[in-house]
């Protein structure tokens, strides 16, 4: 069973590179919004002793790199073709074959978190000496322990909300792409704090998005990297990321379960 994944994981891995100028597009639009972001916060923090809603200079900049690096690790994923198989018929290949669908795609999912992160380490590396700017290292073990259970949660519920978003393709296969842009692009970049951190948002606002799962994606884990969140508040958030994860997972397996029962195999 190990191995039949590990061949989809090497060979998923290898077709990562056959759509080249997709993968230099997606990391060149990254980099650009690194840019835009870093330069508007480092213009704000401009004076190393301001500290604005609770962040200051190191802070604030060592949050911009951790987006890249988190972008790169939790909301890079293959699984964006899944509405594709499904409004083409193609998911019929699957369903006829010894494996698990949700794994597969797991896998793949991983095989391009591998070379995304890669690069996006690379990338990070030379605009840490172009830039030189103040970073914040975290040397707590119990902190970053946090820090690494909350991005496996991280990725495990955008697994879920993308799974979720393509299986809309069972009812209506011409809308699968415009489902991924609303919640992929727009909800999921504003809401989980790619674009800026939600607590420069007003503290109910705050309060109603800390119960929503997106925040959880990439604002809670760097939160808790920051030292920004300790003890109980790092608990609590695990366990709303944790709860989410597993409510999101059982919707998946629902929502599947319902479609394969609509599914009519179009285009085959």
């Amino acid at each position: 069973m190990t191995s039949k994944y590990l061949s989809v994981f090497k060979i998923s891995f290898q077709q990562e590179f056959a759509y080249r100028l997709n993968f230099v597009m997606w990391r060149v639009r990254n980099v650009m919004q690194f840019f835009l972001v870093f330069f508007l916060w480092d213009t704000v923090f401009s004076d190393p002793n301001r500290v604005v809603f609770g962040y200051d200079r190191n802070k604030i900049l060592t949050y911009v790199f951790g987006i890249l690096l988190l972008r790169a690790l939790v909301l890079s994923a293959r699984a964006v073709d899944v509405a594709g198989e499904i409004s083409r018929g193609d998911l019929t290949n699957y369903l006829l074959k010894p494996i698990n669908y949700f794994r597969y795609w797991f896998t793949r999912d991983v095989s391009s978190k591998a070379l995304n992160l890669g690069f996006a380490i690379i990338e990070a590396s030379v605009l840490f000496l172009l830039l030189r700017p103040p970073f914040f290292i975290q040397t707590n073990f119990p902190i970053l322990f946090g820090f690494l259970l909350s991005v496996i949660l991280a990725i495990l519920l955008f697994f879920s909300i993308l799974f979720l978003v393509n299986m809309i393709a069972f009812w209506a296969p011409s809308m699968g792409w415009s489902a991924q842009f609303l919640v992929i692009v727009i909800v999921v970049e504003f809401l989980s704090g790619a674009i800026f951190p939600i607590d420069i948002l007003p503290n109910a606002i705050q309060g109603i998005l800390s119960y929503l799962p997106f925040p959880y994606l990439l604002y809670f884990p760097l939160q808790i990297y920051l030292g920004k969140l300790t003890g109980a508040a790092i608990v609590k958030s695990i366990l709303i990321a944790g709860a989410w994860s597993a409510v999101l997972l059982f919707s998946v397996n629902s929502v599947w379960k319902a479609g394969l029962k609509h599914y009519a195999a179009e285009g085959r």
